[in-house]
């Protein structure tokens, strides 16, 4: 494991911060607001709420899915507020499938793909059932499958083979809460996930380890090792999406959390950002800044467009800030204070996207 911890501490933002662009968050209740990097400002977006995990950025960085509160239909806007476009009244949640198709979720669970203005005969339904992860411009997903034990194991498919017997069907881990992130590369081409890694006498757990597959590909790599590191550990928090690639694919970001024991939630330490670089398999850990703040989750984490830089909203211990927006240079780890008051809209402080100016 590399450590990237640089001696400076957190750093005040300078006159000028590379990169720029648009993150969407809450310094407030009522509104998802804008922080203008570049002008360094930030203001709220009238007619919008914050977003509980359904605002989804598109692949170019320049627009967002979320619901409309007026209406309680979807729609997409700039992610500075403009053009905003109704796109489909009855769903639960409409997703980017590739920069012109969108995956939506009616709100009994079934899902289809369709595009912007297309007429009602030409979506494509899709076989999601038990589903909890589908695959960015493909046909693979995560579904839950109920074993003998009653437990529910998380099985990569194909949807489209779904009656085939001969088709492939990979069984990645047991579904277990604080044990069970997963999240499809922005292209598709992977599926990182985390498992249980090897059983800790000490501490009485098994603690998680990154996996990642293939679509297509029976065999997960298991690219952590963090029972060496820590002993055992968890990574991420309750919620199963809080992994979180970089949009050139390259790089995947998260919090691991050591046990101290077998309870998740209760015997542990901080939570400290690490990332994978999938080009060299190196973990990076990133020790400027660590929180107690993860049950059930860490911050979110949001990547720059150019995938340069990570950030997340945490409270610094005793600055009287409250809860900052924090940037990290993934290749050098300098952490970054871009603005304070983030707002714990949904309960804790979130940042939602970070995008590109349109």
């Amino acid at each position: 494991m590399i450590e990237r911890c640089p001696g400076q501490g957190i750093q005040a933002r300078p006159a000028e911060f590379t990169p720029g662009g648009i993150i969407l968050t809450s310094f407030d209740s009522a509104n998802l607001w804008v922080y203008d990097i570049d002008g360094v400002t930030r203001y709220p977006l009238p007619d919008t709420r914050p977003c509980p995990g359904n605002c989804h950025l598109s692949p170019d960085g320049t627009w967002l899915t979320m619901m409309n509160p007026l209406t309680s239909g979807f729609m997409k806007m700039r992610v500075d507020g403009t053009e905003r476009t109704p796109l489909f009244g009855a769903a639960a949640d409409v997703a980017w499938w590739d920069s012109t198709t969108f995956l939506v979720w009616t709100p009994d669970h079934h899902a289809y793909l369709t595009t912007e203005n297309a007429p009602l005969d030409s979506q494509e339904y899709l076989d999601a059932r038990a589903a909890v992860s589908v695959q960015p411009g493909g046909r693979w997903a995560v579904v839950l499958e109920q074993q003998a034990d009653g437990s529910f194991a998380r099985v990569m498919l194909d949807m489209t083979q779904r009656d085939n017997p001969d088709a492939l069907r990979a069984r990645l881990a047991v579904d277990t809460p604080y044990f069970n992130a997963q999240a499809w590369s922005p292209d598709g081409r992977w599926l990182a996930y985390v498992g249980r890694g090897a059983f800790n006498d000490e501490k009485q757990v098994a603690g998680a380890e990154l996996f990642l597959i293939q679509s297509g590909n029976p065999l997960p790599q298991q690219v952590s090792f963090f029972a060496l590191d820590y002993g055992a550990a968890r990574i991420g928090g309750y919620a199963a999406d809080r992994l979180s690639w970089s949009p050139d694919n390259t790089k995947i970001a998260f919090w691991v959390i050591p046990l101290l024991g077998p309870d998740p939630e209760g015997n542990t330490g901080n939570a400290v950002l690490h990332m994978l670089d999938l080009n060299t398999r190196e973990i990076v850990r990133y020790c400027t800044f660590s929180t107690t703040q993860h049950v059930p989750n860490p911050p979110e984490i949001i990547w720059s467009p150019d995938s340069t830089t990570i950030a997340f909203a945490g409270d610094v211990p005793q600055d009287g800030k409250g809860a900052l927006i924090l940037a990290v240079d993934a290749a050098t780890g300098l952490t970054t204070e871009l603005s304070d008051g983030i707002y714990p809209a949904l309960g804790t402080p979130e940042l939602v996207a970070w995008g590109r100016r349109p």
